[in-house]
């Protein structure tokens, strides 16, 4: 866990990246309240946050960058709040696709995209599409993801294709012990490798079902910081602790 005493970080001074970074961008309804605006507000000054970090992280030897963009459990949340957050989305894309592409940023998705608002699965589609020859930067927007529903998903998707063996006649196949890379196979988020720095502002210190298989061993950052004050600086701060992180993987230090 980390704080937010750092004091002002150099780019320069950073040798180490982690290759895949995890955001739940938290904060954005009591960054409005604070201010006395409307939870809508907080999330487009949270999707203005966005835009500026990923400006950042683009500059960034960091190949994998996945944002807890809408859950499973959001959709409890009030109606107006929830359309108000698929106009948002279509918005940034719609905005950001060409910028996007001069800057070699893939935009992919990670959940069940079917339960989304038509409208929101055609924007979602075209923009994949049209950043799918981008290459400097993988941009994984987790829509309409939860992790137990990952998880689950995968272990019904083998289990049909273990039955599939039993009736094609292949009993010692369907009969086989499940590998980890085989199950991995089947998240929502393959092939895009484990978590290394899982970052959550806002001052929650949870994973709130997000990527927990994959980040079995990434490192934990909590900051107070509420999303839409999420910023460059704040970033160094994150990759500054997790360069002085030790990661053992079960091991011992050398």
């Amino acid at each position: 866990m980390a704080s937010d005493a750092h004091p002002e970080i150099e780019l320069s001074s950073i040798k180490t990246f982690p290759v895949h970074v995890a955001i739940v961008m938290d904060g954005n309804g009591r960054w409005a309240k604070n201010k006395g605006l409307s939870r809508s507000e907080g999330h487009r000054a949270g999707g203005e946050a966005l835009d500026r970090l990923l400006d950042f992280v683009v500059t960034l030897p960091i190949p994998f960058f996945s944002l807890y963009a809408f859950s499973t459990e959001n959709w409890k949340r009030p109606v107006s709040e929830v359309q108000a957050l698929w106009d948002l989305m279509n918005e940034f894309f719609e905005k950001r696709v060409d910028h996007c592409i001069q800057k070699g940023i893939k935009i992919r998705a990670s959940g069940d995209v079917s339960k989304l608002p038509l409208l929101n699965r055609k924007v979602l589609k075209r923009v994949i599409k049209k950043t799918e020859n981008c290459s400097h930067l993988t941009v994984n927007f987790c829509l309409n993801y939860g992790s137990r529903d990952e998880i689950l998903h995968a272990a019904e998707k083998i289990m049909q294709e273990r039955l599939e063996f039993y009736k094609n006649g292949q009993k010692n196949k369907a009969e086989e012990s499940i590998t980890e890379e085989e199950f991995e196979k089947y998240l929502y988020t393959h092939p895009i490798p484990p978590v290394d720095l899982f970052l959550r502002p806002g001052g929650e210190k949870r994973i709130s079902n997000f990527l927990l298989w994959q980040s079995a061993y990434a490192e934990l950052y909590f900051t107070d910081k509420l999303f839409p004050d999420f910023d460059q600086n704040e970033m160094l701060k994150a990759l500054a602790w997790f360069e002085g992180r030790d990661r053992r993987y079960g091991s011992l230090s050398e």
